[in-house]
């Protein structure tokens, strides 16, 4: 691919990050980012034939930032496992909410689903790292399986909070006490209390 072509190609992918930003998942179709990258409607076929591999490509975008972020405060947070799954369940819970529209389509099952648009390659070191938290906190469980329970549980705090609906069924303004629940449902009570 020459330079002018990948040019163009990380042009049609920023201006579908910049526009799910804007107005959400639904806004992303290939006339209206084409339309906005400047080019004709067509322009975007020769670099990703299909809708989903150019959404695919968006969605990666936000799971390297996800994975920034996450990386990020690992690397600064206490060796104790329990701890630094806090702080990746608030980077997670961060993202999601700041981040409503990237958050939706880089769960999309129709884009998780194909393996060769290279989503789940991109997804997966994440959840990897989930596991082995996980199997350092709790050693004596299937690390997978709780760590992908936790994941709903986090999943579930993250729509239900964009929502609106655990700030009214809760009466609390900061998700941090439904972090450090969820955590205690999967992992057991901090400290073994």
């Amino acid at each position: 691919m020459t330079e002018p072509e990948k040019s163009l190609r990380d042009r049609l992918v920023d201006v579908g990050v910049d526009l799910v930003a804007e107005e959400g998942a639904q806004a992303l179709t290939l006339r209206e980012i084409a339309r906005r990258a400047g080019v004709s409607h067509g322009a975007p076929r020769r670099y990703f034939p299909t809708h989903l591999e150019l959404l695919s490509a968006i969605a990666r975008r936000g799971f390297a930032q996800l994975a920034v972020r996450a990386a990020t405060v690992l690397d600064s947070t206490a060796a104790d496992p329990r701890t630094r799954l806090s702080a990746l369940g608030g980077v997670y819970l961060d993202f999601a909410l700041g981040n409503r529209g990237m958050y939706e389509l880089m769960f999309r099952h129709d884009l998780l689903e194909s393996g060769h648009l290279g989503l789940r390659d991109s997804s997966l070191p994440l959840f990897g790292a989930l596991v082995e938290l996980v199997a350092e906190a709790r050693p004596e469980g299937d690390a997978r399986v709780v760590a992908g329970a936790l994941w709903a549980n986090l999943h579930g705090i993250a729509q239900l909070w964009g929502w609106g609906s655990l700030q009214l069924a809760t009466g609390t303004a900061d998700f941090a006490p439904l972090l450090h629940t969820a955590l205690d449902a999967h992992l057991g009570p901090e400290g073994g209390r």
